[in-house]
């Protein structure tokens, strides 16, 4: 496996150009954060995925164990992220498997292109962006992991391409629920802070972050400091060379954000939500639902994914103590919960027949103890460090 090629362009924006502040080429970054963190050789690259939306889209892609002959996983960012931040993850899931994290198009350093204003179109665009990305690629299939927004987009790719998903694992995933109907007389915001929200309404969710200027990074820093203590004890020396990253992955163009944008209803709710269109997934797909017990993602759509696919696998987990951050709040369970999954996937075949789709079928019993006994002694946590709610177990 080589390294990454120090000799590729290592710009943020449109395309290959942009801002350097934070080249993954640079010393600051190999030293202090990718190079030391990781223990697995990488490679990053620009995937050249044609005309999706603009002219020439690029996807950049972090790839990771690529010799193993596992089934890949695939791993895809929410709003406002990029590839880095899954730097807690990376090592565990390519113990077992080849590994791509990538920037989903209009975020982080792909290209970013305009989106369609329309909700449908805006999503249809981002899940067209992944399939052209894995054919350039050449995967025939893999895991998909998404989170938040990512969550977003994995089902929606997973119920058009659902023979290219062995297994969908959603994280905290935005855009499942449907709005409540009484939200806003529900609540209990002061009239002006109201008349505010109203006003920002037609803004791309982070535009306070690009209208601060210099000042970007310090506003991240200064409203999300809970991020920026996640990584603290492995950036010891510079931690905040996270939030740099961050405001240098939402400077840019908000080309992805605009398509967030377009596809939201507030900034809570989709506007073509993922549950009522659920029944249309493959039933031979199973899911797992990585929930944080302290975020604010409505985790009730949880329960009713189980209701409406009763005859397929359907693993919901609430993490005790985790935000909506699960894979970083709580890194070693959530790559547990992941590696579990990925395992049934590769040992059984016989997953999608029937009474085998359930979780507490024997054979997903059996498979799940064999996860336990095998799992690395890195990614092993205690019993009581697991939330694991019976009652919402088959």
């Amino acid at each position: 496996m080589t390294k990454f090629n120090c000799t590729q362009t290592a710009g943020f924006g449109n395309g290959l150009a942009g801002h350097v502040l934070l080249q993954p080429c640079s010393e600051q970054w190999k030293k202090k954060y990718l190079h030391v963190n990781l223990k697995t050789p990488y490679r990053g690259r620009y995937v050249d995925i044609g005309t999706v939306v603009g002219e020439s889209d690029k996807i950049w892609t972090l790839s990771l164990n690529q010799e193993s002959p596992q089934v890949p996983i695939v791993l895809l960012h929410g709003l406002g992220a990029g590839v880095a931040l899954w730097v807690l993850n990376l090592d565990s899931l390519a113990k077992q498997r080849p590994v791509h994290a990538i920037d989903l198009l209009g975020f982080g350093r792909s290209s970013r292109p305009v989106f369609s204003k329309k909700a449908e179109e805006a999503e249809n665009q981002l899940v067209r962006s992944v399939e052209e990305w894995r054919k350039e690629m050449q995967l025939d299939n893999f895991v998909l992991l998404g989170h938040s927004m990512g969550g977003f987009i994995a089902a929606s790719y997973a119920i058009q391409y659902p023979e290219r998903v062995k297994h969908l694992i959603l994280a905290d995933p935005w855009g499942f629920p449907e709005r409540p109907t009484d939200v806003v007389n529900k609540s209990q915001a002061p009239l002006w802070l109201k008349a505010i929200a109203y006003m920002v309404q037609p803004l791309n969710p982070l535009w306070a972050v690009r209208f601060a200027g210099p000042f970007g990074q310090w506003l991240i820093e200064t409203t999300r400091p809970d991020i920026v203590r996640k990584f603290s004890p492995f950036l010891q020396d510079e931690p905040t060379i996270i939030s740099q990253y961050i405001h240098q992955c939402n400077v840019q163009t908000p080309s992805g954000e605009s398509a967030f944008h377009a596809m939201m209803h507030g900034f809570g709710w989709a506007k073509n939500p993922i549950i009522k269109r659920i029944d249309q997934l493959d039933h031979k797909i199973p899911v797992t639902l990585l929930y944080g017990s302290r975020s604010w993602v409505d985790n009730t759509a949880g329960e009713t994914i189980k209701r409406v696919r009763s005859s397929s696998y359907v693993n919901v987990q609430i993490i005790t103590g985790a935000g909506h951050h699960v894979y970083l709040d709580k890194s070693e369970i959530f790559n547990k919960y992941v590696l579990e999954a990925c395992k049934i996937i590769d040992q059984h075949s016989k997953l999608t027949q029937p009474g085998n789709l359930n979780p507490g079928s024997k054979l997903i019993c059996e498979e799940k103890n064999r996860s336990d006994e095998e799992v690395d002694a890195s990614t092993k946590v205690s019993d009581k460090a697991i939330d694991v709610d019976k009652s919402k177990l088959s």
